[in-house]
């Protein structure tokens, strides 16, 4: 997970310690220089440096200047480029980064890298916080208020959509809530039969149609059913075709207006890295989501989706799929992404 994002910043900080190493190398010889052209010109005793004078020079302080932070950043940008981090996220990452440490005092002790890692793990834990919502939460609190609570999932096709709905089904119940699904993607046969074969896994109703009838119709009678017997949650699919076409996105509109889903949740896959976030920029200028799930996660070696997409939609990331087994779900946290970051 993240190993190339990893191997990257690790080299990066290594070029840094290789460089600053260099810059006071050739100062301690230039000093050497100008301390025998002293010498040579008029010979001094020796002044023997006591306690204070060592605990001083520990503590005395360099500036970081913006030629060196501009460097810094140089390599850092095309870092996080290739580590698939949308554009508009690097210029933030590079605008922060400038403004805390061009200037910034530091003891002569302190790395220029560790000062520079320290506050690259803050901004991205800032971006990654910045719109924080726990699901948990906000499930006990909205099943206090109403049942069902509706729930809609929406993504391209082939990237583990239908099985995070199943993911957050066995979630919900292990917390004892009831759930039932619906197969509102009635556009692909393969979708009903798949979510079927998790509904009955589970243990878990699944309402379906025929295949081509209306989506909305079919999520409506999901609400219905769950009403009628008292279930706690809906969950459905919606069909998957590419954001590019005109007619998913009228049709998930349609779906919003008359089964008014209490969350519209984006699914895609991290690996897909800037195409992901794009995705889920468009989904949510045309439709509106709350939300987004990134799927594996486990198999993804760059990490630049999990660090965009909340920054580009301005919507939370809620959980992250790490394998393919129902508990194989992380909740969202910025610190154990962190962690694994710059670990």
């Amino acid at each position: 997970m993240f190993k190339f994002l990893k191997e990257k910043l690790k080299a990066l900080k290594e070029k840094i310690d290789r460089k600053e190493k260099e810059e006071i190398k050739k100062v301690e010889e230039a000093k050497k220089v100008e301390e025998t052209e002293v010498t040579e010109e008029k010979p001094k005793p020796e002044k023997k440096v006591g306690l204070k004078e060592k605990l001083t020079s520990l503590i005395l302080e360099r500036t970081i200047s913006e030629k060196q932070v501009d460097e810094i950043l140089e390599d850092l940008e095309i870092i996080l480029l290739e580590s698939d981090v949308a554009f508009e996220v690097v210029e933030e990452i590079s605008k922060q980064l400038k403004s805390r440490l061009v200037g910034r005092k530091r003891k002569v002790t302190e790395k220029i890298s560790d000062i520079f890692l320290n506050e690259l793990k803050f901004i991205i834990k800032e971006i990654l916080d910045a719109n924080r919502f726990d699901f948990d939460e906000f499930i006990q609190k909205r099943i206090a208020e109403k049942k069902p609570l509706n729930i809609i999932f929406v993504g391209v096709n082939g990237t583990g959509k239908t099985t995070t709905i199943a993911k957050i089904a066995k979630r919900l119940m292990d917390f004892g809530y009831s759930v039932v699904l619906a197969a509102g993607d009635t556009y692909r046969a393969g979708a009903i039969e798949q979510l079927q074969e998790h509904a009955d896994r589970l243990g878990v109703r699944l309402i379906k149609h025929r295949v081509g009838a209306d989506p909305a119709a079919v999520i409506y009678d999901a609400i219905k059913h769950a009403e009628s017997r008292g279930i706690d949650v809906v969950l459905a699919d919606t069909a998957g075709r590419m954001h590019t076409k005109k007619n998913l996105i009228e049709q998930l509109g349609k779906i919003k207006r008359v089964t008014k889903p209490d969350l519209t949740i984006f699914v895609d896959e991290s690996i897909a890295g800037n195409d992901a976030v794009e995705r889920a920029r468009i989904f949510n200028e045309a439709v509106g989501i709350d939300g987004s799930i990134l799927t594996k996660l486990d198999a993804d070696p760059k990490g630049g989706t999990a660090i965009s997409i909340s920054y580009v939609t301005g919507k939370p990331v809620l959980f992250l799929g790490v394998g393919q087994g129902y508990d194989d779900l992380v909740k969202f946290d910025s610190n154990w992404l962190i962690e694994r970051i710059f670990s």
